[in-house]
């Protein structure tokens, strides 16, 4: 049931990785040469060194969509369903699905291996429940057969036996148009195209839920002990844990509003029936090619049609098969997708409030230390203001010690310049007396 490798790609699956570089360093420059894991209906796995146009040849991609899977480039994550495949970028996840393979393009990163194992896991049990429905409806068909028989040589009457035969086979055939397979046990078996996009989103959700838990395990006890005691360590910790914070809630938003966008959107979601357009396609080619074997004797009358009514012809089947292909992708009944898609909205959403209501926890906490730091800036502008008015009061009773100090320093030295005087006074008498004694 697998898809069939273009001559190119088989040469580059042949080819080292040395020898696909010297390659495509060759005078033309076809773009660069990446590594893409093929996985086939049933999970069997080949690495494909192949280059963007033949990617885009194998799968109908335009180079816009491959664009939005490139590593190097930020491309939120979507899911584009296309004509003959789904463009899946889910966070580490970047594959490309058609209706017989899937196309990884980073599976070489470790957290991919997971992944990888449970999708070859599923697709090689889906291969084998298709295999064993199938086998159960040649056994069914054996058994309307067998059932036929019986009741041609009961009843008689050639009349009666024409109805119930055309009733057996109307049955058959709805048997054979049944577009759902159930598997043994009684239970739908998706479409190879539905089963790697549950593979996909299932490993998204469930990873992402497990990020968000462990952030809420660590952030809990991390903001309680910054509550009690605010330091320099707690406060790098709240922050790393808040930058870890914000970066998950916008992934987990871009995927919440991605399958969003499906559910509202049903021309989306029948763009991503890649079997049932396949079946399909084979289908209405077999039909033209029936048309093309009854109109042979018609060739020459088309022959003689000028240009100008070919060219009309031409752009009226084109514009008929475009409404051809679209009125075909409406018909899809959507339920089935619809179905697959709710329980893994359901569980982005509930991954969603469990981080948006650690995110206000967190805003508690913020708001709960800014009243904490406010009351602490209180008390210091009280304190500073008490400070201020003791150095008031200390300052002018320094003021007026100093002015008594000068001024009982003032009479002191007054008072001192006095007793000097009259000592010398008193000196300069006493001389004079002896003076006049000695000249008696």
């Amino acid at each position: 049931m697998g898809g069939s490798i273009p001559h190119k790609s088989e040469l580059a699956l042949t080819q080292s990785p040395e020898q696909v570089r010297a390659t495509s360093s060759g005078p033309k420059k076809k773009g660069t040469v990446r590594a893409w894991l093929v996985l086939n209906t049933t999970g069997q796995a080949q690495v494909l060194e192949a280059g963007k146009s033949e990617i885009m040849s194998r799968t109908g991609l335009p180079g816009r969509d491959l664009r939005s899977l490139d590593p190097v480039l930020s491309y939120p994550s979507s899911i584009l369903g296309r004509e003959r495949a789904i463009v899946i970028n889910l966070e580490n996840i970047k594959s490309i699905v058609t209706h017989n393979e899937v196309l990884l393009l980073n599976s070489r990163d470790p957290s991919v291996t997971p992944f990888i194992e449970e999708l070859q896991k599923r697709l090689h049990f889906h291969y084998h429940s298709c295999h064993t429905q199938e086998a159960d409806d040649e056994v069914s068909n054996k058994s309307n057969v067998h059932e036929l028989e019986d009741l041609k040589s009961r009843i008689g009457s050639s009349q009666r036996f024409s109805k119930r035969f055309s009733k057996f086979t109307d049955q058959n055939e709805s048997i054979k148009m049944e577009d759902e397979v159930e598997s043994k046990d009684g239970s739908e078996v998706l479409p190879f195209e539905f089963v790697a996009l549950e593979a996909c989103l299932e490993a998204t959700c469930s990873r992402l839920d497990s990020e968000a838990r462990t952030l809420e395990k660590e952030a809990h006890p991390a903001l309680d002990k910054l509550t009690s005691s605010i330091s320099t360590l707690n406060l790098e910790r709240v922050r790393q844990i808040k930058s870890r914070l914000v970066a998950i809630t916008g992934r987990v938003q871009k995927v919440r509003d991605e399958l969003e966008h499906l559910l509202n959107d049903d021309g989306d979601m029948a763009e991503m029936y890649l079997t049932e357009k396949f079946q399909q396609s084979l289908e209405n080619s077999s039909t033209s090619s029936i048309n093309e074997r009854d109109d042979t004797d018609d060739e020459e009358f088309q022959s003689a049609i000028d240009d100008r009514v070919a060219a009309e012809i031409s752009s009226e089947v084109s514009e008929s098969a475009n409404d051809t292909h679209s009125a075909m992708v409406k018909n899809f009944d959507v339920k089935e997708l619809e179905m697959l898609l709710e329980p893994y909205f359901v569980q982005i959403d509930g991954t969603l409030n469990t981080v948006s209501t650690l995110r206000e926890y967190v805003d508690d906490t913020e708001d709960y230390l800014n009243i904490m730091l406010d009351d602490k800036q209180n008390h210091l502008l009280q304190m500073g203001v008490l400070l201020s008015t003791a150095t008031v009061v200390l300052n002018f009773f320094i003021v007026v010690a100093g002015i008594l100090g000068s001024l009982f320093m003032g009479l002191k030295a007054t008072d001192t310049e006095t007793t000097w005087l009259r000592k010398y006074r008193g000196f300069v008498m006493i001389q004079n007396m002896k003076t006049r004694r000695k000249k008696l």
